[in-house]
């Protein structure tokens, strides 16, 4: 199907580790995986994009009618939005939480009201919408001897690759007047100041901070990938993947708490092929 071909370009375009994992699966839930990436992708991109934040509501708005739609069954193979079509011929072939969808737009709509966490309880919640719904999406696809348990699991290895994307991205947030990071851990490490420059702020117990926060997604890894029993081989290999090209991201900022200051810290096309290939093979990371 044509709409299902668009979403794998966008998926091999832009996807830097999703793209490892699905790759792994048979095709139906390969193409079923690249239509809620593309989805997605589109969402965060709205989020992330230039345009005025009246302009961004609307196109959320919209997504969130795109959604009705596929609710209801009102698609036509015809539409002219692949990324619909093809979302909603998944929603048909597997049984996806279309509402987890809606939870990732909320997760962007609290994004442009602020950026700034009080407590880890509220930059919780903000992970469960951005993170969390994708776990739950793609387990409606992949399936799982426990729906109930499998989803809670799924939920929290979400939660664990966003806490390791904001350590990643923590100076690249800063210059966009972004703060993921909770007022009360950057207050108890004297890391108030911010992030703006490739040097802690002056006092601050930078390397503590960041020991903190990657104990606390090391913790939530853990328990997440208690999932991967529960699936099938090849989407137990596309979950370790991907699981575990953060992992490897996580255990290098943890090595190195000042490289998140210098630059975006990333692994090279060779290991995430690794990774991916030793998920195949029964590894977790």
């Amino acid at each position: 199907m044509a709409a299902y071909r668009y979403c794998e370009a966008v998926t091999g375009m832009q996807a830097r580790n999703f793209g490892y994992g699905i790759r792994l699966l048979p095709e139906p839930k390969r193409l079923a995986m690249s239509a809620i990436y593309a989805l997605a992708r589109r969402v965060d991109d709205i989020g992330d994009g230039d345009l005025p934040s009246e302009r961004k509501a609307e196109l959320l708005g919209r997504t969130r009618a795109l959604l009705d739609e596929v609710r209801a069954g009102e698609v036509r193979e015809d539409d002219t939005d692949p990324v619909k079509v093809a979302l909603a011929d998944a929603a048909d072939r597997f049984p996806v939480p279309v509402d987890a969808f809606d939870e990732l737009i909320d997760g962007v709509e609290m994004d442009l009201a602020g950026t700034h966490y009080a407590t880890f309880d509220e930059l919780r919640t903000y992970c469960r919408c951005v993170a969390g719904s994708i776990g739950r999406l793609s387990l409606g696809v992949f399936g799982c001897t426990d729906p109930k348990l499998g989803a809670e699991y799924a939920d929290t290895l979400g939660l664990a690759l966003q806490l390791t994307n904001i350590l990643r991205d923590l100076r690249e947030d800063a210059g966009d007047g972004r703060s993921y990071l909770p007022a009360e851990d950057l207050a108890r490490f004297g890391c108030e100041g911010g992030f703006g420059t490739e040097q802690p702020p002056p006092g601050a117990d930078f390397t503590g901070l960041v020991a903190f926060q990657a104990a606390r997604a090391q913790q939530y890894f853990e328990e997440g990938l208690l999932l991967l029993p529960m699936l099938d081989r090849r989407s137990r290999a596309c979950t370790a993947a991907m699981a575990g090209i953060y992992h490897r991201l996580l255990r290098r900022i943890a090595e190195d708490p000042a490289s998140v200051l210098r630059g975006r810290v990333s692994l090279p096309g060779w290991e995430k092929a690794y990774v991916a290939l030793s998920g195949l093979a029964g590894g977790r990371s």
